[in-house]
């Protein structure tokens, strides 16, 4: 797992399809071999191809979460060969636990987990990749693709402090100008608390 796979594409090839196509690469690398990295934004299918094409073209191979029904035959097999890790939402086991000790059982691994769970908007971000972070004492990394400037790859790495709250200021600072394929199915970065604690007038007009 992790840096030492080869990805499913050569690096030149990869760049040199993104370059083809008017992308650009903007990269920070992580100084360590075990992180999770966020994608982001997530609203169409074209993203599971960008990632497969950025992934190749920064020459790392993550590991990346999807629902369970999305790895039926015929295609199963391929997808877990291009990293994949089937996720049953009906289940009572604890994801973030699981995640926690693949993380403890290698010496290498970069999971990717797009916290916004689907392409349509929704009102908050998933928190289980901040968790698994906290968990296995990894940093979150941030990657992204920018549909609107057409660049896309690896921002800066944040370790987690406990304090949430604080560290989703952070993320959503760097995604704010971060745009998807759609925008409008763009959801925002924050947490679920904080619609809760939002004033019933603000939450029945949304």
């Amino acid at each position: 797992m992790g840096d030492k796979q080869e990805p499913t594409l050569s690096r030149n090839l990869a760049q040199a399809i993104l370059r083809a196509l008017g992308w650009k690469l903007e990269v920070t690398r992580p100084d360590t071999k075990k992180y999770v990295l966020i994608g982001a934004p997530h609203t169409s299918n074209w993203d599971f191809v960008f990632m497969l094409l950025f992934r190749s073209a920064i020459g790392i191979n993550p590991l990346w979460i999807g629902k369970d029904t999305f790895f039926r035959w015929p295609f199963g097999g391929l997808w877990k060969r291009l990293g994949g890790i089937p996720v049953n939402r009906r289940s009572r086991n604890n994801f973030v636990d699981q995640m926690v000790a693949t993380f403890q059982e290698h010496d290498e691994l970069i999971l990717v987990i797009a916290p916004e769970g689907t392409r349509s908007k929704t009102r908050y971000w998933k928190s289980g990749f901040y968790y698994i972070t906290l968990g296995a004492g990894v940093p979150i990394v941030m990657g992204f693709l920018d549909y609107a400037r057409k660049v896309g790859g690896i921002g800066p790495a944040l370790m987690p402090t406990g304090d949430i709250q604080a560290d989703f200021v952070t993320i959503r600072e760097f995604y704010a100008d971060k745009i998807g394929k759609y925008p409008r199915e763009q959801s925002e970065v924050r947490l679920r608390d904080a619609i809760r604690d939002e004033p019933q007038t603000v939450r029945d007009n949304r």
